[in-house]
């Protein structure tokens, strides 16, 4: 293929009649020849895919297999139970521990003291005990537990401050009183 010249008088000094570079050879890609395509195949050939002479042999093959019996609401017989199958020892992650039923119960009434303050100390005493048998038995909860000791003290010292508060107006409202209107 040729390239047209320049219109008009211009010259252009890089045209020429002939290509700058040779057409590319179809029989190769990226410099490499291309494969050839397979040909008919061989119905007498062997099957490349089929089992050789070493293949595995089931051992159980010709076993027969004892009638299974269907038990109520486990589906026909011969399929496994319905749900999940038991997990292997040592497979996935480990079993959380048991959390500690007093850790939960001192943080819920440490929770509670927030509107009633009297559950507050009784939730802080409880976390107490709670985080002596998690030591002990070594279950889950310590962070309940502790959470129950902190937020119950800390409303009991307020509980402890209002009571303080309230006590000291009355005092200083009895002390200040006027005892002369009560002599008629």
């Amino acid at each position: 293929m040729t390239n047209p010249p320049p219109p008009g008088n211009w010259s252009d000094p890089t045209w020429s009649a002939q290509p700058s570079s040779p057409a590319p050879d179809p029989t190769l890609v990226a410099g490499q020849p291309v494969p050839a395509q397979p040909g008919p195949v061989d119905p007498y050939a062997p099957d490349p895919y089929a089992p050789g002479p070493y293949a595995p042999v089931d051992p159980y093959a010709g076993a027969k297999q004892p009638a299974a019996q269907p038990m109520p609401g486990y589906g026909p017989p011969g399929y496994a139970p319905p749900g999940y199958p038991p997990q292997y020892p040592g497979y996935g992650y480990p079993q959380p521990p048991k959390t500690n039923g007093m850790a939960i119960a001192a943080f819920v009434l440490a929770l509670i003291g927030f509107t009633s303050c009297i559950t507050a100390p009784i939730g802080a005493i409880l976390g107490h005990v709670a985080q002596k048998q998690i030591r002990l038995s070594g279950e889950g909860g310590a962070g309940m537990a502790k959470a129950a000791i902190i937020v119950g003290w800390i409303l009991t010292g307020f509980l402890v401050l209002v009571i303080a508060i309230y006590a000291a107006a009355i005092i200083y409202a009895i002390a200040t009183s006027d005892n002369s209107s009560s002599s008629y």
